[in-house]
């Protein structure tokens, strides 16, 4: 849009994803779906570790497997979007953003800090995307939003500091772990700002998931990072296909979730793969309870509560 500057797209693009309305219940329920979906998915990735997968390959796998179920899924609706350069860019830097670098990092990392760390630092992008969504104007200053968000923080502040005081802590994964928030706060944002004039969600899922795919596996030749999953063993086939699926279900409600909630409260689904994975983590992998979990826990879920909390002046939109 020539003569527009970055503030005014990025407004205009909040503005036309919160206009659109749903029912009072559908929010809630593509947040704990897609929620579920991504908790889920960080304890497929320590097992599929134990398996003898790498999480690139697995990775790579679970995203072909779910981007071709749902290119399919808009044949049969006859939804086949014609993909401009506009479109085709979006899909990339959406990817790359939200799910190829996020999803490599936190898969990688779990093996070394374990499924209940990774599912507690994806609760921490409702707080980066509302910091994002003042700077860039999409919406207004508002003093309980702001107060939840130095709260939160702290509680992010504890639970690393307790992770990395740990005698035989990983500081290198935790760190690593603790930057996926990052990429995940600016792909709210960035999908939100840029999203297609006219796409519908079941038009932009398949194409974020099929550019993710590709980014990976042209980042495993260059690397020569195997792609192997063995074929002699059920494990390794059955946890690729459970996560395509749930890859499946997570981002088609993603989408939908986005288009009527924005990207603020589509952040909030982080805090439920923490309500999911991390008990998971240490009922059915055994995991200990990360330190300092609960005064953490409390801090960071008071935050998010205070940033979830919508300003009732006029004209916000995030």
């Amino acid at each position: 849009m020539e003569g527009d500057t970055e503030a005014d797209v990025v407004k205009a693009g909040a503005v036309k994803l919160d206009s659109a309305s749903g029912s009072r219940w559908l929010p809630l329920v593509l947040l704990g779906g897609s929620g579920t979906c991504l908790g889920l998915s960080t304890i497929l990735a320590k097992m599929a570790f134990a398996e003898g997968l790498s999480a690139l390959a697995f990775l790579t796998w679970s995203l072909l497997i779910a981007s071709l179920s749902l290119f399919l899924r808009t044949m049969i609706n006859r939804r086949h979007r014609r993909v401009d350069a506009a479109t085709l860019k979006y899909f990339f830097i959406a990817a790359l953003l939200s799910v190829a670098a996020p999803n490599l990092i936190l898969f990688t990392a779990v093996p070394h800090v374990g499924a209940g760390f990774a599912s507690l630092t994806v609760a921490f992008p409702p707080l980066l995307t509302y910091v994002a969504a003042l700077a860039l104007r999409m919406e207004r200053f508002a003093a309980l939003r702001a107060s939840g968000v130095v709260v939160a923080l702290a509680g992010a502040a504890l639970l690393a500091t307790s992770k990395l005081d740990a005698p035989d802590a990983a500081t290198v994964w935790i760190v690593a772990a603790l930057c996926t928030p990052l990429f995940l706060a600016a792909g709210n944002i960035y999908r939100s700002a840029r999203w297609p004039v006219g796409a519908e969600p079941d038009d932009l899922a398949p194409g974020m998931l099929i550019a993710a795919a590709f980014m990976l596996v042209v980042f495993g030749l260059m690397t020569g990072t195997s792609l192997v999953v063995p074929l002699d063993r059920v494990e390794p086939i059955m946890l690729v296909a459970i996560q395509g699926a749930a890859f499946s279900i997570q981002y088609v409600l993603f989408f939908q979730l986005q288009k009527i909630s924005g990207p603020v409260v589509l952040s909030l689904l982080g805090s439920v793969a923490a309500l999911v994975g991390v008990p998971m983590s240490v009922f059915w992998l055994g995991e200990s309870w990360p330190g300092a979990i609960v005064p953490a826990a409390l801090l960071i879920g008071v935050g998010i509560a205070l940033v979830s909390v919508r300003p009732r002046a006029a004209g916000t939109n995030a």
